[in-house]
């Protein structure tokens, strides 16, 4: 109710504050016409009536300064009650008809006042003076203590109507708050789509109950809106601020109905170029999801080109789409929607030359097609399973999973090595390379190292290994064993599977694996082999 009552007041505060200045700065004009001219009248106002019209100078006065003079007269006299309880007369003076009120000179009827109006000078001032003490005696019984005190009345009866409206208004919109509380089990579920959740059954509650909050005030706005002019027609001097209050909500109202209605052939056009490029964008969409699925096949454009080409072709009919409808938006024309425009399309300019670098780069990359989602990688110093790849950067997951993110205008500038582009179809090449002295003959050596990958799995079948001998140092062989596997993203458990075979079969054959400059020396000194495996070895001998 409190809240009410600051609204009620703030309103009418604000309507009389506006309605006397208007009244305070009324120019409230009548154009009459004399002969060729054309001349304004200023109106005589008594507090809220306007009696008559002043159109013609009077020596050195104006017609507007004779109206503000006649208007202040009329109020001492009224307000003055030697000068009220006296008879307004009229007086012969030369060519004028003077209107008297005891000693005070109302105002002097010129020829000049007469002139178009079809009636002598004394037949005018005669009809002033009527007009003169009929607003008297209108604003006498309006002032009449009994008349006040009805009007109060009547103005805090319509004050408890009001009250009682709202508090009915509360009532039911707490009645209704409550029977949907007490049903929302019933009547309210989940809006969901497949997996996704857009509102829950609470959320809609909410919602609910902020729309009823905000239609409960709505009527209350309206409900005040509608009686207050019925509260400013109980006081004359109130009486103007109803015409006041509508035109003050139905101007705005109305031009902004008119700009909308103006507005129209324009909305039209937009959403017909909306549907156009809609459906126009959908149709490419079906050829590239079409090439992409090898349906379709263009010489020389690969399938993996089709999505990218297609979020560019994309991009391009929206920006297209963009520039035919922005002429046709509201206030597209206007200075300060051009410059704000032109403002943010600098913003834009000045602070993304990177983020356009990578996105540039992230074109080339992909036409180039170094490399597709799941690929092991090398870049720079960094080796893992491409994540993802998009216009700005490309992620990679380490062994270790560490996921890290790379430029793609890094990506552009540096080497790319792939090891899975050739792993399916012809085998990726691994190697791995062991130190023997120069007692141990190459042969068995060899013999050694292939046993050692044929232990091996996850690698190919179809692809014989071999062992190649890197160099001849000074105390040891480099003995490099290759062999091919199809499994690139598992590269660091077949290295280690394949050492620990190594390892096996050396310790097997009785081959010593040494440190680069361990001399053996066969004085005694105990052998590298483990004491499990020489055993072993013993017993089959």
């Amino acid at each position: 109710m409190r809240k009410f009552l600051y609204l009620f007041f703030f309103l009418c505060t604000f309507f009389i504050f506006d309605s006397f200045a208007q009244n305070t700065s009324s120019d409230q004009l009548v154009v009459s016409e004399t002969g060729s001219e054309t001349q304004k009248a200023y109106p005589v106002v008594f507090y809220v009536d306007t009696l008559f019209y002043i159109d013609s100078r009077q020596g050195s006065l104006t017609a507007e300064e004779r109206a503000e003079k006649i208007t202040l007269r009329l109020e001492k006299i009224f307000d003055d009650d030697y000068f009220s309880n006296n008879k307004i007369t009229t007086s012969q003076s030369g060519s004028y008809v003077d209107i008297i009120c005891g000693e005070i000179i109302i105002m002097s009827v010129s020829e000049n006042d007469v002139v178009n109006k079809g009636v002598s000078s004394q037949e005018l001032a005669d009809e002033y003076i009527k007009l003169i003490q009929a607003a008297f005696e209108n604003t006498r019984k309006d002032r009449s203590f009994l008349t006040v005190i009805i009007r109060i009345g009547l103005v805090l009866l319509v004050l408890a109507g009001i009250w009682l409206m709202i508090r009915l208004i509360k009532r039911g919109h707490q009645y209704v708050e409550k029977r949907i509380s007490d049903n929302k089990d019933r009547w309210l579920k989940n809006l969901s789509y497949k997996d996704y959740t857009f509102l829950t059954a609470e959320q809609e509650l909410n919602v609910v109950f902020w729309l009823l909050k905000i239609f409960k005030w709505a009527i209350i706005i309206i409900l005040i809106y509608l009686l207050l002019p019925l509260i400013f027609s109980i006081f004359p001097f109130s009486r103007g601020w109803a015409a006041t209050l509508f035109e003050l909500l139905w101007s705005p109202l109305k031009s902004i109905l008119i700009s909308i209605w103006n507005y129209l052939p324009n909305l039209f056009t937009i959403i017909v170029i909306y549907f156009v490029f809609n459906y126009l964008i959908k149709f490419v969409k079906y050829i590239f999801t079409e090439i992409e699925a090898e349906k379709l096949k263009i010489s020389g454009f690969h399938a993996d080109w089709a999505i990218p080409t297609f979020s560019i072709i994309k991009f391009l009919l929206y920006a297209f789409m963009l520039v035919m409808i922005f002429p046709k938006l509201p206030g597209s024309n206007s200075p300060i929607f051009q410059g704000v425009s032109v403002f943010l399309g600098l913003l834009v300019s000045l602070g993304s030359s990177s983020a356009i670098s990578n996105m540039v780069a992230g074109l080339v990359i992909t036409y180039m097609r170094p490399f597709k989602i799941g690929d092991r990688i090398k870049l720079g110093d960094v080796t893992g399973d491409v994540v993802e790849k998009n216009l700005l950067v490309t992620r990679l997951r380490t062994i270790k999973n560490e996921e890290i993110t790379i430029p793609n205008s890094a990506v552009l500038s540096g080497n790319t090595t792939n090891y899975s582009a050739m792993a399916k179809e012809e085998g990726l090449i691994i190697h791995t390379t062991v130190t023997i002295g120069y007692d141990v003959h190459w042969k068995t050596m060899h013999e050694a190292l292939l046993e050692a990958a044929a232990r091996t799995g996850s690698l190919m079948q179809n692809k014989k290994p071999f062992v190649l001998q890197t160099s001849l140092d000074d105390f040891y062989v480099s003995y490099q064993l290759n062999v091919y596997t199809s499994e690139s993203n598992a590269l660091a458990p077949i290295y280690s599977e394949l050492h620990q075979h190594i390892l096996d079969v050396c310790a097997e054959k009785g081959i010593e694996i040494m440190s680069p400059h361990y001399r053996a020396e066969r004085d005694g000194n105990e052998s590298t082999i483990p004491k499990s495996v020489e055993d072993s070895n013993r017993v089959k001998k």
